[in-house]
């Protein structure tokens, strides 16, 4: 009877190397939160005074008194409820709003915002269904004329050379009217001694 030996070493194929899996990527970030800070007033927070700064605002809460952010981005949010003027370079409204609205580039009134005011911007934007009462002002300082800059309209003739004198009256003012006789230029009144002495003598001859 034969045994036959086994291999103790049995030669297997090895697996083929598997891919490595690409990591998850993460969310692109929105360049234009990258760049600006926000900052947020949260449902529960009750603000009154004055609020400025250097960076976004989005309000959830409640503000009463003046938002001062020219060069930022204001929004209040759909739980937000302002009283006061609001003044920023784009200004949104979820919420609502007692009180003026002053963008430097432009003011967007949402479906759920409310406004109670006037609003200021060179572009606005009512969404259908937002409720606004107030009056709207497009018109930028550029295009407002500058106080006292109407000039008054030259008067008439202005600059004009004034007429050249006529030769009539470039004499004396004698010269000016009609000739006078030679002899004739006598003084005032002596006519009238001459035809009192002549009535005189036809007063003695009766």
């Amino acid at each position: 009877m034969v045994w036959k030996k086994t291999d103790e070493n049995p030669s297997y194929p090895e697996p083929a190397p598997t891919a490595p899996r690409p990591a998850a990527q993460a969310p692109a970030a929105d360049p234009r939160r990258a760049d600006r800070a926000t900052a947020t007033v949260g449902p529960s927070i009750f603000i009154k005074g004055d609020l400025s700064g250097d960076e976004d605002l989005v309000i959830e809460g409640r503000v009463e008194g003046k938002i001062d952010l020219k060069q930022h981005n204001v929004t209040i949010g759909k739980n937000g409820r302002v009283r006061a003027d609001v003044f920023g370079n784009t200004v949104i409204v979820e919420g609502e709003v007692d009180g003026n609205l002053f963008a430097q580039q432009q003011a967007i009134v949402r479906t759920s915002g409310a406004v109670r005011g006037n609003i200021t911007a060179p572009r606005v934007m009512l969404e259908d269904g937002s409720r606004f009462r107030g009056s709207i002002d497009m018109e930028t300082k550029e295009t407002k004329p500058a106080a006292g800059s109407h000039e008054p309209p030259p008067r008439a003739g202005a600059g004009a050379p004034p007429p050249a004198p006529s030769p009539a009256h470039s004499g004396s003012p004698a010269s000016a009217g009609t000739p006078v006789a030679a002899g004739a230029s006598k003084a005032p009144g002596d006519g009238q001694h001459q035809a009192a002495g002549a009535a005189h003598g036809s007063a003695q001859g009766r």
